[in-house]
């Protein structure tokens, strides 16, 4: 009867937060220098999908519906259910509740790929791709170093995880040493994380790889949660624990070099969602996983609609979660913690 009661709950918060992502869809859509009514909105959305629409639709309000702020609206989801998820893909895998994705380095080596494509444009490949190849470089980097007679130590990881990011961080300051005024600026502004660029192509190739990445970790949260009790144990049940923190780790990464490569580094969504979700639901992974993916979501989708209407000019998306992130961990840490994971 408990566990019923304790099934419903949870199955409750994520249809509600279903709810509040919808309706912070249709407020960030209406938002913005040129207002537009919901109705109008949802007109467009209508015809777009089904073909039929109950009004005339003016050029001008589908450009900016659909052509401007729904491509940025969908890649503030995506990168929102990206980040939640990495980060409480690491934190089980760590077990370790200040583990955030970037904790390989996948940061510092996007950074790197982003500003060498911004300084050597002739040279290299796009700013996406290079920031993406670079990011997977960092990590695999990260688990190379980690790696010892066949087999990764945790604390190693992350150890040489710090390593690497120290590195390309190195690396990305002599970039921003070398570059003009214009470069350094770009630079800059893609280091504190952006929407301004997004395009439907960008969320065609993010969509598929976050939507595989995201059923992998949730069909094998299960299993996430006995490595949560320790390697031994999870010996002990028949599980590999190496085999299964590469494949989360692996899952992980991916999710956060594609979100990373498309929006820049947005800094507090993976570590601080996970939190929330636990505060909410439990340690059952497979809970937290889809809670903490939802709760991003709308928790970027929040800060960006913030970030471009808050002021005449935009404010870089990762000052406003950090701004907001960080009261929210102190209140965490002096009156929560001690639920985090028990």
């Amino acid at each position: 009867m408990i566990f019923n009661i304790l099934e419903d709950k949870r199955k409750n918060i994520i249809l509600l937060l279903i709810i509040i992502l919808l309706c912070a869809i249709l407020f960030a859509v209406i938002s913005g220098n040129s207002e537009l009514s919901p109705k109008t909105v949802l007109n467009i959305i209508l015809f777009k999908l089904t073909g039929f629409s109950f009004e005339e639709i003016s050029k001008r309000d589908m450009a900016i519906v659909w052509n401007m702020r729904m491509p940025r609206v969908i890649m503030a989801i995506l990168a929102g259910f990206a980040l939640s998820t990495a980060g409480a893909l690491y934190q089980g895998c760590f077990r370790n509740p200040l583990v955030e994705p970037f904790i390989l380095g996948t940061s510092s080596g996007a950074s790197f790929g982003a500003a060498f494509a911004i300084i050597f444009p002739a040279l290299f490949l796009p700013i996406q791709i290079s920031a993406f190849i670079f990011a997977l470089i960092a990590v695999l980097s990260s688990y190379m170093l980690a790696r010892q007679k066949g087999e990764i130590n945790t604390v190693g990881l992350v150890l040489s995880g710090v390593i690497t990011g120290s590195i390309f961080s190195a690396l990305v300051s002599i970039m921003k040493y070398l570059s003009e005024d214009t470069q350094l600026r770009e630079i800059t502004f893609w280091m504190m994380g952006g929407l301004y660029h997004a395009s439907w192509s960008d969320i065609y190739i993010n969509a598929i790889l976050i939507l595989i990445c995201f059923i992998i970790a949730w069909v094998f949260a299960w299993k996430l949660n006995l490595l949560s009790i320790g390697d031994e144990d999870a010996k002990t049940l028949g599980i590999n624990p190496d085999k299964y923190k590469t494949i989360f780790i692996i899952t992980a990464t991916l999710m956060t070099a594609v979100c990373v490569s498309s929006v820049g580094i947005i800094a507090w969504v993976g570590l601080m969602m996970p939190h929330a979700a636990r505060l909410l639901t439990g340690p059952d992974n497979r809970y937290v996983i889809p809670i903490a993916s939802l709760g991003g979501a709308v928790y970027l989708l929040i800060c960006d609609t913030i970030a471009r209407t808050l002021t005449v000019g935009e404010i870089p998306i990762g000052i406003i979660t950090s701004i907001i992130g960080a009261p929210f961990l102190i209140w965490i840490l002096r009156a929560k913690s001690g639920r985090l994971f028990n």
